[in-house]
């Protein structure tokens, strides 16, 4: 099982499901490069341009490490990283699980991504402006548990940890990606968890997603905001173990 983080996230965010799955599968989290204990001399606004470079370094951690039948389990924009990586080297793949995906964040025409062009436009010209006040007003939003502020400020101190430059170009990579045509390519089997109150990916765009997918079970959790795993790891991981 190889575990990818979202934006502004690392690896350690998947340290309270992870174990559960190291009992019966070889378990291989990374940091995204930009991101976490990464390399960030090895960061190339070039390479990181689009979501396919990203995609290319999944693929060359799996054949590294001489992985086959996978199951990627990716959070939010590396949900479409696991789709591209997956059209890279289908033969590496033999199941997807995508935590709060969306193909799409900008709504077009009669599709719902949840925001419409003037609000990614606000959102990236705040955050071009204010990186770290971005960042503090942002991680309640994202993590949707005010009863539990310790996962807020979790959220909010890795966002802050991350380069300026980096977080504002990977902000837009994500934020002004279109995956929707990528979906029907996907030819394994497919998961898509839908958290309640997501703010970045509501039900329209994870529904969306598991309805383009050639094989894809949709299952809705009652954890709220888009980071279950940290915040309902004991739902998040039943909901996986339930569908494998």
């Amino acid at each position: 099982m190889v575990f990818v983080h979202g934006y502004g996230c690392d690896q350690n965010m998947w340290r309270f499901i992870t174990p559960d799955f190291a009992v019966d599968h070889q378990v291989v989290t990374f940091d995204l490069v930009g991101f976490g204990n990464s390399d960030l001399s090895a960061w190339d606004p070039a390479r990181y341009g689009s979501l396919h470079g990203y995609a290319d370094d999944v693929v060359e951690v799996m054949r590294d490490l001489e992985l086959t039948d996978v199951v990627f389990v990716g959070h939010s924009v590396s949900a479409m990283i696991g789709v591209l990586a997956h059209a890279r080297a289908p033969e590496l793949f033999g199941a997807m699980v995508m935590v709060g995906p969306s193909a799409r964040y900008v709504d077009d025409g009669d599709y719902r991504g949840g925001f419409s062009r003037e609000q990614i436009r606000d959102l990236l010209d705040n955050l071009d402006a204010n990186h770290l006040g971005w960042s503090a007003a942002m991680a309640p939003v994202i993590m949707a548990n005010p009863d539990r502020p310790e996962l807020t400020q979790e959220l909010t101190n890795s966002f802050c940890r991350t380069d300026p430059d980096v977080a504002r170009q990977f902000a837009r990579v994500s934020f002004l990606s279109d995956n929707r045509a990528d979906l029907p390519g996907v030819d394994v089997p497919s998961l898509v968890l839908q958290c309640s109150e997501d703010v970045i990916a509501p039900q329209s765009a994870g529904r969306y997603v598991a309805d383009h997918l050639p094989d894809a079970t949709f299952t809705q959790l009652a954890a709220t905001g888009h980071c279950p795993h940290l915040s309902a790891p004991e739902e998040t991981t039943a909901a996986i173990r339930a569908w494998l």
